[in-house]
């Protein structure tokens, strides 16, 4: 789609017409390893900051790194950076939320994977309004 695809969609990353917008009233405040980038308001008397991400890649607020999640909602004031601790090796990397697409969890018995699910093994009574 190209051009057109970039004034039309926003779905699949920022508009022109964000873009525009960002370059305009905001100043670049940080990048994160997944080439999301972060904006803040230039700084108008008697506003409120305002700051925002523009996505690289599809729009998916799950790609937000809980380090930038706090700076957009203002939980601090710093950037991310200038005050987090070095990775814990324990860490995983970042995986994009699943559902809908063919990597999601399909448990056994799910009707994706054959709809067959191992037999009761007894200790469950159905409930009926009888008894």
């Amino acid at each position: 789609m190209g051009l057109l695809g970039k004034i039309f969609t926003w779905w699949d990353g920022a508009t022109v017409g964000t873009h525009l917008f960002s370059a305009l009233n905001g100043e670049k405040v940080g990048e994160d390893h997944q080439g999301n980038t972060y904006f803040r308001s230039k700084p108008k008397k008697g506003q409120k900051e305002r700051r925002w991400v523009l996505y690289k890649g599809a729009n998916d607020a799950s790609r937000v790194p809980s380090e930038w999640h706090g700076w957009l909602h203002n939980s601090y004031d710093a950037v991310p950076e200038s005050h987090l601790p070095p990775p814990r090796i324990w860490e995983k990397d970042y995986v994009p939320n699943l559902t809908g697409t063919t990597g999601a969890y399909r448990p056994a018995g799910s009707l994706d994977r054959g709809g067959v699910r191992a037999a009761a093994t007894g200790d469950y009574e159905a409930w009926t309004p009888e008894a």
